[in-house]
């Protein structure tokens, strides 16, 4: 699961920093790196949208606890 937590934030990360692009730069970085293949643009962005919702209920799967190292 550790893996699966770690793989959701850099995603989510992503999706983040494209966002803080377009709200203040009006620039979209999906869409200027996949931009000639709109498939893989919505294919970004579901990938972010499941990353969300797998940070959202990993913490009930796991008791509580997003584990991103071996730390308990």
């Amino acid at each position: 699961m550790r893996i699966a937590n770690t793989i959701a934030w850099i995603i989510l990360l992503i999706g983040g920093l494209n966002w803080l692009l377009i709200g203040i730069f009006s620039w979209n970085l999906v869409t200027a790196i996949f931009g000639g293949v709109p498939a893989l643009v919505t294919t970004v962005y579901i990938l972010v949208g499941i990353s969300a919702l797998w940070l959202l209920i990993a913490p009930i799967i796991n008791h509580g606890k997003i584990s991103l190292w071996n730390r308990d």
